[in-house]
């Protein structure tokens, strides 16, 4: 993150990217579980529902998939963008109090939650496989339960924004 007391900041290293992408990756993957429960329950043409253990087994394979993910998306970030120069200008903004005031990324937590509903359902397709289970998960019960957790995603963005007030981070120094 942005340090004020850092005159030249520097961008994320990897261990920020992989644990951020932990971090997201795993309360997306448990959101998305529960929402493709719910999704397969009210479209009723799948079955959803993993045992304890599968959901386990199937989690220690997606974070796997999480850190590739995370590192990944630093590459191809650091590819397009030398130097992080808008994110380390974004962080700049926030602690000067120019950052979002209740929500932390909207837009970027509606379109994360979709994507990491995707890519639990790819997961438990994969893992399945391997592992020696079923999973009988249509595309439009990973659809429905895609726009389900958009919610989860905005509440855990309103969350994180209510974190950020309640610590005063990014308000303006007098």
């Amino acid at each position: 993150m942005y340090s004020t007391t850092n005159k030249t900041p520097k961008p994320p290293g990897v261990g920020i990217w992989v644990s951020v992408t932990l971090l997201w990756g795993t309360v997306f993957f448990f959101t998305s579980v529960f929402m493709m429960k719910i999704a397969a329950n009210w479209l009723q043409h799948s079955v959803f529902n993993p045992s304890r253990s599968e959901l386990f087994n199937v989690y220690g394979i997606h974070a796997g998939v999480l850190i590739v993910f995370g590192l990944a998306a630093m590459l191809v970030k650091n590819i397009i963008e030398p130097g992080n120069q808008k994110q380390i200008k974004r962080w700049q903004d926030i602690s000067e109090g120019k950052g979002e005031k209740l929500f932390i990324s909207f837009a970027g937590s509606i379109a994360t939650s979709f994507f990491f509903t995707g890519l639990t359902a790819a997961t438990f397709i994969v893992s399945a496989a391997i592992l020696g289970f079923t999973v009988k998960i249509t595309l439009s019960v990973v659809l429905l339960a895609a726009l389900l957790n958009i919610g989860a995603g905005l509440v855990a963005s309103l969350i994180v924004g209510l974190v950020f007030l309640i610590a005063k981070v990014g308000r303006k120094k007098v």
